[in-house]
């Protein structure tokens, strides 16, 4: 992955105290994003004993929601990057002031949102699929829910100036606290209250601000150390906009391509659907799990890649993503053997159909062979965000998608099943993210350095 004349440079490193620095950032971030399933998760638990009406509206509801707050991701993503290059950089307070901005964006996009979602509340429910037994349960967790949508993105955005001030422990305890908060105010509120799906929507809702509130005071209270300034400044806003643009675009891509494989699965002409739907269902849902592991390494490199490069080393910058990538594949390697070894045995724990069991297996071993090239992508998707290279990121998603999506849909025309789908997942949408991620960082007009 490193040029030859970067290996003396590696081998200088001292790996045992960069490994300490990665683990030290990547496991409090692994445990965090974890934990941010489990809001929808407890909801739907607690939800689901009120009615499948009431279940489904949920799901529909949620569906909108984690769109939303998807494409925003870069509040966190592109905040690290900018805080952690200042950070590098020797200028804390400067860090800290684009933190802040990055707050305030997140407010802003907030508001505007809110507005409109709790207007069109319904249409957007129905448009998502809710019928007629659905779309009322549905529109009453969205006009509420989306209220926790502006301290959902602060959250973001505080979150990514923590973690480019290399803290991603205190994001770990906000969301155990607001998850263990938002398990009791969902109880309490949906059968003490008997307020129903609207008690689970006002309960996460005060979890989230709550959240919030803490991340942002953790924030503010560092600026004032600083004596970086609170209000809103904006240039410093609209250059956090323009920023996250790219990232915006990059993202928007994944999902497209995600939502291309779901829509090539429900159109497969072999075999039956609700099997075939089943057992992607199952396998995404590990891929997603085991992609958890990988995120936390990609934020690692996130945070101490804008940092190396804000201090202006472009040597260490090589030293840390040799070592990020390598640490990639280890851990690919290690979650793909795994996964392989396990595929026989997990149809039984999500399925009693013996046909899904069956076809688990095939596709889960596509997915365990894909791993190695998933550790490589995601950490180097890490880097490159923390090297503020968001523009080539939006291309590469975009060529990307153009590779992936006639690969997919040839399979389909072809009369492929399921297994072929993955396949075409691992080699075309993994391996072209491969191809332009790597071509990127063999090249140096990524290593940017200074702030």
């Amino acid at each position: 992955m490193t040029n030859p004349a970067d290996a003396t440079t590696y081998s200088k490193t001292d790996r045992r105290g960069l490994d300490k620095e990665i683990w030290r950032l990547a496991i409090p971030a692994f445990l965090a994003l974890v934990a941010e399933p489990l809001f929808l998760l407890s909801d739907s638990a607690i939800v689901g004993h009120l009615g499948t009406s009431e279940l489904a509206g949920l799901g529909v509801a949620g569906v909108v929601l984690q769109t939303i707050v998807g494409l925003c991701v870069f509040l966190a993503y592109g905040t690290t990057a900018s805080v952690a290059r200042r950070i590098g950089a020797g200028d804390t307070s400067g860090a800290l002031r684009q933190g802040i901005d990055g707050i305030w964006l997140a407010v802003i996009i907030g508001v505007v949102v809110t507005v409109p979602v709790m207007v069109l509340a319904e249409p957007l429910c129905r448009a998502v699929g809710a019928g007629d037994e659905v779309v009322g349960p549905a529109t009453t967790y969205l006009r509420i829910a989306v209220l926790g949508v502006t301290p959902l993105l602060m959250m973001l955005a505080a979150t990514g100036v923590l973690r480019g001030l290399q803290d991603t422990r205190t994001p770990l305890v906000a969301a155990v606290v607001a998850n263990v908060l938002n398990i009791v105010l969902n109880v309490a509120l949906v059968y003490g209250a008997g307020l129903g799906i609207a008690g689970s929507a006002i309960g996460s809702v005060i979890a989230q601000v709550l959240a919030a509130a803490m991340l942002t005071y953790v924030v503010v209270r560092a600026a004032r150390k600083e004596g970086a300034p609170l209000r809103p400044d904006l240039p410093g806003i609209r250059a956090a906009a323009r920023a996250g643009v790219a990232l915006v675009v990059r993202t928007l891509t994944l999902r497209l391509a995600l939502l291309a494989t779901t829509y090539a699965v429900t159109h497969l002409a072999v075999g039956d659907q609700a099997v075939g739907l089943a057992t992607h269902q199952i396998a995404f849902t590990l891929w997603t799990f085991l992609a958890f592991v990988l995120d936390a390494i990609a934020i690692a490199a996130q945070a101490l890649t804008g940092r190396s490069l804000g201090a202006g080393d472009a040597d260490e910058t090589r030293a840390i993503t040799a070592r990020m990538v390598w640490w990639g594949v280890v851990i690919g390697v290690g979650t793909g053997v795994l996964l392989a070894s396990v595929s026989p045995f997990l149809g039984a724990l999500f399925t009693g159909d013996p046909a899904v069991r069956e076809l688990l297996v095939p596709v889960v071993l596509v997915a365990a062979i894909a791993q190695p090239i998933a550790g490589v992508v995601f950490v180097l998707d890490g880097v490159l965000i923390g090297a503020g290279d968001g523009r080539y990121l939006a291309w590469g998603g975009v060529w990307t998608l153009v590779a992936y999506v006639p690969l997919v849909a040839l399979v389909v025309v072809l009369g492929g099943g399921l297994v072929w789908v993955w396949i075409s997942f691992a080699v075309g949408f993994m391996g072209a993210r491969f191809v332009v991620l790597t071509l990127r960082a063999r090249s140096d007009r990524w290593l940017v350095t200074g702030v």
